[in-house]
């Protein structure tokens, strides 16, 4: 049975480890996307590991107890009978920091005083103790952040090297394109919590999952209630957390959510705390068609899950899934655009960025992209759809409007670019991705824009 799932945030660290220019390291996600798990097995490249919890008042006692960071150290090195000689072989990690804030501020003397030892810290909720800490160590740490496992991982974890492989050949041949979308399938069907994962592939029996959803989504109710700032605030949250999953198909308004008699503010002020946990992220338009992206708060946001895997369990989904043919099709159209945003999400590990959709809104038209995507000096639109080319109304006014040809269908079909054109004649390019490849999608950029050039448009 394999023991290890493996993550590709273990390259960075790797990176990280040999890095001139290394500071303590803050892991950042939501609870059970598998923080300690990948810390522990990296562990395993030092010659010495310090692993404390401050969740056990043993370990929080060497912060709360102890002022100085010269302190903190010596008292480390004594309990693990260790030198200071032995510092630049040695991994601290401190797992869920977030339970003592004075640990958080230390760790800049870490940066100043100890340089040499390595120096990591995880933990969920962050953000709802940062902004308590007094002398929080701007510009002394890195962060890192954790998602759930994306489609590459989850291939990783099945033994499935040989899709890896054809996978990285860009563009991809069609020949392997069946057996892929069926892997897809299991992904979407399953996602990409860690332990969902661990178990699916080890006992092959999706029954038995039911419990570990169950398990994940309690264990997240009763963690952000905790940091709920009043009575209301909790009873707003859990009636989100309950009524949340079935509003996945549309865009939302925070007054009278889910048909409540609850405020704007109440239910705004309670989104945002999920948000913040990464529970549940609220997922905001912008207008533009170039770069910068500028979100713009003042439109209705979607909603997006953790992970589609529990979604799929909250919508209790799972078993008709099982059966679908074209994912397209399922819960409204919904649960493609939500694991293609799931994907772009795991794409960026080194900051909070969120993905963002694209709206007009005139009095004589609507109009709605389900992604945009920067890449370079490009803001590339994306469609997640199943239809034909000429049915992508949104699209081709977002072309008309933007300073690029570069557009993107993300659907069932095989890979493919092609000319295109809008109603007015605006010639573009559309590259059709299948779903299994949105997190290459850097990757298949780099080729669309390099091999069909800004300057060569194409023939109608």
């Amino acid at each position: 049975m394999k023991s290890y799932i493996y993550r590709k945030s273990i390259e960075y660290l790797r990176v990280w480890k040999v890095s001139e220019l290394r500071k303590p390291l803050i892991i950042r996600g939501a609870r059970q996307v598998g923080k300690s798990t990948l810390v522990n097995k990296f562990s395993q490249e030092y010659k010495n590991v310090i692993i404390l919890n401050l969740e056990r008042p043993k370990d929080a006692r060497v912060f709360t107890e102890l002022d100085e960071i010269s302190s903190i150290v010596d008292n480390l090195l004594l309990t693990y009978s260790l030198t200071k000689d032995e510092l630049s072989e040695t991994l601290l990690f401190i797992d869920e920091i977030q339970e003592v804030e004075q640990a958080i501020g230390q760790l800049r003397y870490f940066y100043e005083d100890f340089p040499d030892l390595h120096v990591i810290a995880a933990g969920s909720l962050l953000e709802h103790v940062i902004n308590k800490v007094q002398h929080f160590p701007v510009g002394r740490v890195q962060y890192l952040y954790l998602h759930p496992l994306n489609f590459q991982e989850f291939l990783k974890a099945k033994g499935k090297e040989a899709v890896l492989e054809r996978l990285k050949k860009v563009p991809i041949s069609n020949v392997v394109h069946t057996v892929i979308m069926d892997l897809f399938h299991e992904y979407a069907l399953v996602g990409g919590m860690p332990e969902v994962v661990f178990s699916y592939v080890n006992y092959k029996d999706i029954t038995s999952l039911t419990n570990i959803y169950e398990s994940i989504w309690a264990s997240y109710r009763d963690d952000v209630l905790k940091y709920a700032k009043s009575v209301t605030e909790q009873r707003v949250m859990h009636h989100i957390l309950t009524t949340a999953p079935s509003y996945i198909d549309q865009r939302i308004t925070f007054n009278r959510f889910g048909q409540s008699e609850y405020g704007s503010r109440e239910v705004g002020d309670s989104f945002r705390s999920l948000d913040a946990a990464k529970v549940i992220q609220l997922i905001y338009p912008t207008t533009r068609t170039e770069v910068p992206i500028i979100t713009d708060y003042r439109k209705s946001p979607r909603i997006q899950f953790l992970d589609t895997g529990i979604l799929n369990h909250n919508l209790n989904i799972q078993a008709q899934l099982i059966e679908v043919k074209d994912l397209s099709t399922s819960f409204k159209g919904a649960l493609l655009p939500h694991i293609i945003t799931q994907e772009l999400l795991s794409l960026d590990e080194l900051s909070r960025n969120k993905p963002h959709f694209w709206v007009r809104q005139k009095r004589t038209s609507q109009a709605e992209v389900d992604l945009v995507f920067q890449y370079q000096q490009y803001l590339i639109p994306i469609e997640v759809k199943s239809g034909a080319v000429g049915k992508l109304r949104s699209l081709h006014q977002y072309m008309e409007a933007t300073n690029h040809p570069y557009a993107i269908r993300i659907y069932g079909g095989e890979f493919s670019i092609h000319p295109a054109t809008t109603p007015t004649g605006k010639q573009f390019y559309l590259m059709n991705l299948p779903y299994y490849l949105g997190s290459y999608i850097n990757e298949y950029l780099n080729y669309f824009t390099e091999t069909y050039t800004v300057g060569r448009l194409p023939e109608s």
